[in-house]
């Protein structure tokens, strides 16, 4: 059954650390929950998109981000209620170490703090592989680190053999805190890594079978039922749910079609962009820059967001037909919104791979990565943004765009240093925004749309 607005179990997966096997145990419990007849609502704690993509595949819904630099503070629990809406209980995962935030921040973005202000209990993932004792002293100092955190919980990754297990849980068994289940060594349960991280689930052909071995794990070697009682435990949530219908308004009684690049090459993007869109009297129209020849019918606003088009790349060039509808649609002055991989398909070319060529400017491969939360301030009036406008985001890539442009066409100043490529008519840049913290965006690019 599904429970009254406020009164939402739920359950956020920490780690001590980066690689514990937070979205391992995050993604297996999702779909173990599923299967076992819940209706499941996946979170993210972060900007991440990757992640989500995984929760998705588990959940049968959207995945969703809570991150309060991206949107707020104050707008966590609406979201989190909101995405969690008809569900039976909501799992969030974690991000980095249970403690780790935005740097110089004393926790400010951390999967602690997001815990906190959710009121929501938090199981520990640690990885065991290295030690058992020592996992007994993890935990304590994990569990009295600060105050507002609440570890009902925890699963052990990577045990090796029964002897260890038993060491570990004998280590932990003095912070009176369950030890919910084990994952062993020998699992072979893993997701592959390339140059920024997982690979998107809607990449992986094999994706859905690793699901189906990582759900039956789980099942078999984590307490559900127990995690099902400690989710129940969690407050109910004083707050109203986010609605996209309070955020915007339509300009106008026509639904103008907006494309949004999807398929395997376009995989980051929020849930809640195009909800406000929608809201804002759009048509959201996917279409997958790999395979389809033209735009869609009647396209009047046209939204490129992250992903992997450097992977891509080839394939992308290939499809010469859609290159040149894009390359007329930017040119005849159709709003174009474009965050990260969309300003570089924008581009002439990404390396030796020829693009769209809509902007002056060409991508390249480096070695070096650019992962940072940011504040944007607009240099000008924009199609998103006017002149003074600061906004928050982050940055994920390991390109770099060259020439950049002029402080009076740039999309954003950031350090001091003009980034992306801006008009009245068109906005790319690497930064990836959260449009449920910053409304306006989203408004003005449904204005422009209708106009």
């Amino acid at each position: 059954m599904t429970p009254p607005p406020g009164a939402l179990p739920r359950l956020v997966i920490a780690a001590p650390a980066s690689g514990h096997g937070k979205t391992t145990v995050a993604t297996g419990l999702m779909a173990a929950l599923r299967r076992a007849g819940h209706v499941v609502s996946g979170h993210k704690v972060g900007p991440d998109y990757i992640d989500p993509g995984y929760h998705a595949l588990a959940t049968g819904r959207p995945g969703r981000n809570l991150d309060p630099f991206m949107v707020g503070e104050e707008r966590l629990v609406p979201l989190l209620l909101h995405g969690a809406r008809g569900a039976d209980l909501a799992v969030v995962e974690g991000v980095m170490g249970l403690y780790d935030g935005q740097i110089g921040g004393q926790g400010f973005a951390s999967t602690a703090h997001v815990a906190a202000v959710t009121s929501t209990p938090v199981v520990l993932v640690v990885d065991v592989s290295h030690a058992s004792r020592s996992i007994g002293a993890v935990v304590h100092g994990m569990a009295t680190y600060e105050r507002g955190v609440d570890i009902v919980g925890v699963i052990l990754n990577k045990v090796g053999t029964a002897r260890h297990a038993t060491e570990v849980r004998a280590a932990i068994a003095p912070t009176s805190i369950p030890v919910l289940g084990e994952l062993h060594r020998d699992d072979g349960i893993s997701a592959p890594s390339r140059h920024l991280g997982l690979v998107p689930a809607q990449e992986r052909d094999e994706a859905g079978h690793a699901l189906d071995l990582l759900t039956e794990r789980i099942a078999e070697r984590v307490d559900l039922d127990r995690v099902l009682a400690l989710a129940r435990t969690a407050p109910d949530l004083d707050a109203t749910p986010w609605d996209a219908t309070t955020e915007v308004t339509p300009p106008t009684d026509r639904r103008p079609v907006v494309a949004m690049a999807g398929g395997r090459a376009f995989t980051f993007r929020y849930a809640e962009t195009e909800e406000l869109l929608r809201a804002a009297g759009c048509d959201v129209v996917t279409f997958d820059p790999l395979t389809d020849p033209a735009l869609p019918a009647g396209t009047s606003g046209i939204y490129l967001g992250g992903g992997f088009p450097e992977v891509h790349a080839a394939d992308l060039s290939a499809n010469t037909a859609l290159l040149a509808s894009l390359r007329s649609a930017v040119a005849d002055g159709v709003p174009t919104v474009a965050e990260c991989a969309g300003l570089l398909y924008l581009c002439r070319s990404v390396d030796d791979a020829a693009m769209i060529g809509a902007l002056p400017a060409s991508a390249s491969m480096t070695p070096r990565l650019t992962l940072s939360y940011r504040r944007a301030t607009s240099p000008t009036d924009t199609l998103l943004a006017r002149a003074g406008e600061t906004v928050t985001g982050h940055e994920f890539h390991r390109t770099e765009v060259s020439p950049p442009a002029g402080r009076d066409a740039a999309a954003w100043v950031i350090d001091d240093q003009p980034v992306g490529y801006a008009s009245a008519r068109h906005h790319a840049s690497y930064l990836h925004t959260h449009w449920a913290g910053h409304p306006h965006l989203a408004q003005r690019f449904a204005d422009a749309v209708h106009g």
